[in-house]
């Protein structure tokens, strides 16, 4: 049978033989070929965080975890709590693993040697490191992003994403069921509603790269999308800043995503006070968990991502003493808007109505005391 030509058959061979010829050689170490990555990334990058270990090696994060643990118990690797972030661990390799990545440059070496007999193999790995980027950059152009439902779009915004001329693209479902939201079509969606393609969305991206300078993914709740991380891929690719709305759901979507550089800016909606968040998101269960909207509004804090929190004020869901509540328990944050509520006939519950623009100041001077940064958003003339 005629072998040279089959591409995916080379590319196994290729692949099997050489993880069989690693797991050969480092047996005496208790190494296998599926660990080396991970040793030797760590070993040249100490101080890194799973997080970096996943991203640049591009697997899984449980496959992550469960090669790095195994290091850790061999005695490889140390984790250690990073000192700006307590909840954070750096990884390093310890003095025992010296000996064994000294091994795996000699093996490697070696086999730079054996698989590339009577071959320039410098020019070979050139070579790769080019199919190695069209694999990386240009397979993934194919996922299916037919299944991200979109639901509106705004062409040009001065106002969502501060300091840009930008664009907002709505996302279609949410968590909550706030009763003052004024998308209520993309919290109950309606049998009949038009979602936007995809496609004329990045057309009309292309079309605008010389004059808008961010994107605004708002919702909704965006994070609910199962395919977001690969969509703002495609808008990273166009040169794009990107700015992401989030509730406070969905953490560890929110982590890969700020892992993955894919995220320029932050903005949480943080609903009312701990006590009356049940009531205000609409929920009805009396084990709402509140506790990780406070874990996710510490990560916000310190990821390094500039971010803001922002709070609609509705006259029959917040009083001043609640909005002091809050500002004690946002105290410290680099920045918090208090929005002026705005009726609409799409809110999803009537009856709803706003503070006028005196009373929203005196709000603003209460909780200074405590978030100095605090400003008020959309507020109208009375």
């Amino acid at each position: 049978m005629e072998t040279n030509e089959n591409f995916l058959l080379n590319l196994s061979i290729l692949y099997r033989n050489i993880m069989k010829y690693f797991d050969h050689v480092l047996a005496k170490y208790d190494i296998g070929s599926g660990q080396i990555i991970f040793l030797t990334f760590i070993n040249e990058n100490e101080g890194c965080t799973m997080q970096d270990v996943t991203r640049v090696c591009e697997v899984d994060k449980g496959t992550t975890t469960k090669s790095i643990n195994r290091l850790i118990d061999q005695g490889y690797v140390m984790a250690r709590n990073d000192e700006h972030d307590r909840r954070s661990k750096r990884l390093y390799t310890t003095k025992e693993a010296n000996v064994v990545m000294n091994a795996i440059y000699q093996y490697r070496n070696e086999c730079r040697k054996i698989v590339g007999k009577d071959l320039d193999f410098d020019a070979f790995n050139e070579m790769m490191a080019v199919v190695t980027d069209n694999a990386r950059n240009v397979l993934e152009e194919s996922e299916d992003l037919s299944s991200l439902k979109i639901g509106g779009l705004l062409k040009t915004t001065l106002l969502d994403y501060p300091g840009k001329v930008a664009c907002t693209i709505f996302t279609s479902g949410c968590s909550y069921k706030c009763p003052f939201c004024h998308n209520r079509d993309l919290v109950y969606i309606p049998e009949n509603y038009q979602f936007l393609d995809v496609d004329e969305i990045f057309q009309f991206l292309d079309k605008r790269k010389n004059i808008l300078d961010g994107v605004c993914i708002s919702g909704g709740e965006p994070l609910m999308q199962e395919k977001l991380i690969p969509f703002l891929k495609e808008i990273k690719k166009r040169g794009y800043e990107i700015k992401l709305d989030v509730t406070g759901n969905y953490l560890d979507r929110l982590k890969e995503i700020v892992d993955a550089k894919l995220v320029d800016y932050i903005a949480m909606d943080v609903k009312n006070t701990k006590g009356k968040y049940v009531l205000t998101v609409g929920s009805e269960s009396e084990n709402f968990p509140v506790e990780s909207i406070d874990v996710c509004i510490s990560y916000i804090r310190t990821c390094g991502i500039p971010y803001e929190f922002r709070t609609t004020i509705v006259r029959e869901l917040h009083t001043k003493e609640d909005l002091i509540a809050m500002a004690k328990w946002l105290k410290g944050v680099d920045a918090w808007y208090l929005q002026q509520f705005q009726d609409s006939p799409n809110c999803i519950q009537e009856g709803f109505h706003s503070y006028n623009k005196q009373e929203m100041l005196e709000i603003l001077e209460a909780v200074k005391q405590y978030v100095p940064n605090a400003e008020v958003r959309g507020v109208k003339e009375d």
